[in-house]
């Protein structure tokens, strides 16, 4: 199942509870509880209590949002693999004496040792990664990118750093498009990059020349994109337009239904 650009927009244009919350209350709310999940000590039976409150939380919020489940499975599975190569390796480091553990070593074979505190940090970390990851594909799932990025504005975040996300946010769905266009280019000469008969070392050279194509068209659309800004006056001190909304009611029980929970997961 391939996910777009486009699959991962039209889900925050959904209209749900959760969707209609006030942005800057999301972004606050989401890192609270990376802080929280992160900030939770290494070796500790209790964490995976607090962990799974989270976790439920987070879930019970895509059910209130709508989420499509497949989406939601899909944009976590394709950011898995980079956190499990950190908690794979952490059976093999012995990590620092702990008196809640006895250490016997496992020995396996070709001198290979695993600790029994690695294994359980190991754990530990993949628990605190899943609450990490979930918290941030339902902020992304239920607000508009464009939108994220006022309410950073809002909350403090520097004029240029939301000028760049905001370019980014608009020329993402472009250089999507570009990459596409490659992509079909490639499929209509029959260029497959997992067809066993090609030598591999072709296929690589064929992945550098998409690569290396589509920075030199980001480049040059940088170039003009630039060079039409500063034709309608763009200048390092103009201000950047941020319309304001209230924040309601429900934004503050939401804040408050998710302090709770934190609450609830610190004492459990």
């Amino acid at each position: 199942m391939e996910i777009t650009l486009t699959d991962i927009e039209r889900e925050s244009y959904k209209n749900s509870p959760v969707h209609r919350l006030d942005g800057r209350i999301k972004i606050l709310a989401t890192i609270a509880i990376i802080v929280f999940a992160v900030s939770l000590p290494r070796i500790d039976e209790g964490n995976f209590m607090k962990l799974a409150i989270l976790e439920l939380y987070l879930i019970s919020l895509m059910l209130i949002a709508r989420l499509n489940p497949a989406y939601t499975i899909m944009r976590f599975l394709s950011i898995l693999p980079f956190g499990l190569t950190i908690v794979i390796i952490q059976p093999f480091v012995r990590q620092p004496f702990i008196e809640t553990f006895t250490v016997y070593p496992i020995y396996l074979p070709l001198g290979i040792t695993l600790t029994y505190e690695g294994i359980f940090f190991g754990a530990v970390l993949l628990a605190k990664y899943t609450v990490c990851v979930t918290s941030i594909v339902l902020l992304s799932s239920t607000m508009k990118m464009n939108d994220m990025v006022v309410s950073a504005r809002r909350l403090g975040i520097p004029r240029e750093f939301t000028l760049l996300l905001t370019m980014m946010v608009r020329y993402l769905f472009v250089f999507w498009i570009m990459l596409k266009r490659i992509r079909t280019a490639q499929k209509t000469r029959l260029f497959d990059i997992w067809n066993k008969n090609a030598p591999r070392r072709w296929i690589l050279e064929q992945v550098g020349y998409t690569i290396s194509s589509l920075f030199i068209r980001s480049y040059e659309q940088g170039e003009r994109t630039y060079t039409s800004m500063l034709c309608r006056g763009y200048s390092s001190v103009n201000k950047v337009y941020v319309h304001k909304n209230k924040i309601k009611a429900t934004d503050i029980l939401f804040f408050v239904i998710t302090v709770g929970t934190l609450l609830l997961a610190f004492v459990a």
